[in-house]
């Protein structure tokens, strides 16, 4: 997460809170330090933005502080409401963290719906992968290096370019090139028992090869 990110974060955090939030409050529903925490609230109070409070006591956000409006009509929040709710059920922590942050953001500049509910059921968690550090390896193009077991209980070793997360009701796929089978494959993060982005990139190949995969597997998808 940037800064300019995590100091949004805080400002929505303050202006959604009921009482004083703590350093170590905001610091555990950010994963950053408290140190972190008392130089982001003293740069945000340096650019005049109304947080009172201090280190021990705790911080607040004055009222009045406004972001700016965001119009949607009724089907664009219902769809949106709907959409949001549904990222609980991709089995991607890093995305249901950051859908809980975006609800907070819309709810803040307009209203959602509240009518329209979706179920949480769907993939699980992947155990040993965290699906943040592959969507960033996908973004910036970075191979990574992964020991794989298949349905068989076969067990591998691979190196991949990835290049896309397929989010199903019941499982997550990680497509990618990969290297040793010198083709397109497909890996479940669940059976992916550790991983490690790999220094060597493959820059401006992704969508080269994002294309190719989505022409070859369109029905599968």
């Amino acid at each position: 997460m940037g800064r300019s990110v995590r100091m949004f974060e805080i400002i929505q955090l303050l202006r959604n809170a009921q009482t004083p939030c703590t350093a170590q409050s905001i610091a555990q529903a950010l994963e950053v330090t408290k140190r972190t925490v008392y130089r982001d609230i003293a740069s945000l109070q340096a650019l005049r933005i109304p947080i009172e409070g201090e280190a021990g006591v705790g911080y607040i956000m004055r009222s009045g502080f406004d972001l700016p409006p965001i119009n949607f009509d009724i089907e664009e929040a219902e769809a949106i409401t709907v959409g949001l709710a549904m990222i609980a059920r991709t089995g991607d922590k890093g995305l249901k963290r950051a859908a809980r942050s975006a609800a907070r953001k819309l709810t803040d500049a307009t209203p959602l719906s509240g009518t329209l509910f979706a179920s949480s059921w769907g993939a699980d968690e992947p155990a040993s992968v965290d699906l943040s550090d592959i969507r960033k390896a996908i973004r910036e193009e970075q191979k990574l290096r992964i020991a794989y077991r298949n349905a068989a209980q076969t067990q591998s070793q691979r190196t991949i370019l990835p290049i896309a997360i397929a989010y199903h009701s019941d499982a997550i796929v990680l497509a990618g090139w990969c290297e040793l089978r010198n083709d397109f494959r497909h890996f479940r993060p669940d059976r992916i028992s550790s991983y490690r982005i790999l220094p060597e990139r493959f820059a401006g190949k992704g969508d080269a090869l994002r294309q190719a995969w989505i022409k070859g597997y369109s029905e599968w998808l």
